[in-house]
């Protein structure tokens, strides 16, 4: 290899090094959010056992996964063109809920939820960021970098929203979706379950071509959003 294609191949992965340190904290912070959200959401419904487990805590040492939230995210940024990840399942116990239909649901959405309300709370932080450039213009590099962030965040939150939505056990689309089936049609859908984590492998390794369909409500949702402050956005904060 030549020197100067080299030393371009040498940038191009320094910035794509630097891209994902941005993206991790966001990330963390978004699966973060969302498990204590179940959790949240569970305790609400009757039932105390990610409280006593010591669950219920926005400290992310309590929630973070050696494979879900550290391995996947380099598997999927640097090998898959997007990043995921996922923190420890929060326990709950649906026995304890007060309406076993109902408190399964509102668990099950409660993370989801709050994976939108980031994305949402990040699009007037971005706009702000872009004002307080126009008056500060020495300023703008460092701007630009946590409006990245912002942009990450609205990304990888409507991301996790599709992906957690999607009726694969034991993703949380999977929990709502057995409440609509009839029931026997819905305790086979259960059964059928204990594969669930090895499909999603599968489909984490080999399903490019499926998430670059299932993952079309988030980009979309996404340009949405973006085209509500795009006037707003700084050089080097593109995503």
């Amino acid at each position: 290899m030549q020197a100067r294609p080299l030393l371009s191949y040498a940038r191009a992965t320094l910035d794509r090094v630097s891209d994902f340190l941005l993206l991790v904290p966001i990330l963390l912070f978004s699966i973060v959010a969302l498990v204590y959200a179940h959790g949240y959401a569970a305790l609400r419904m009757g039932d105390t056992t990610a409280q006593r487990l010591g669950r219920l805590t926005w400290n992310p040492v309590k929630h973070l996964d050696p494979f879900l939230s550290l391995l996947l995210p380099l598997v999927t940024y640097f090998g898959g063109g997007f990043i995921l990840g996922a923190a420890k399942p929060v326990p709950v116990d649906p026995r304890n809920y007060r309406e076993l239909r109902k408190g399964d649901i509102i668990v099950s959405l409660a993370g989801v939820t709050a994976n939108l309300a980031i994305a949402i709370a990040c699009v007037p932080l971005l706009a702000l960021l872009g004002m307080l450039a126009r008056s500060m213009p020495d300023a703008a590099p460092v701007l630009g970098s946590l409006q990245f962030m912002l942009r990450a965040g609205i990304f990888l939150n409507l991301i996790l929203i599709v992906f957690n939505l999607l009726p694969i056990p034991p993703l949380d689309g999977s929990h709502v979706m057995k409440w609509l089936l009839p029931p026997r049609v819905a305790a086979a859908y259960v059964r059928v379950g204990m594969y669930g984590m090895a499909i999603l492998m599968v489909l984490l390794v080999f399903g490019g071509p499926f998430f670059d369909v299932v993952f079309w409500p988030a980009r979309m949702g996404y340009a949405f959003l973006m085209s509500l402050v795009g006037p707003y956005a700084l050089p080097g904060a593109g995503l």
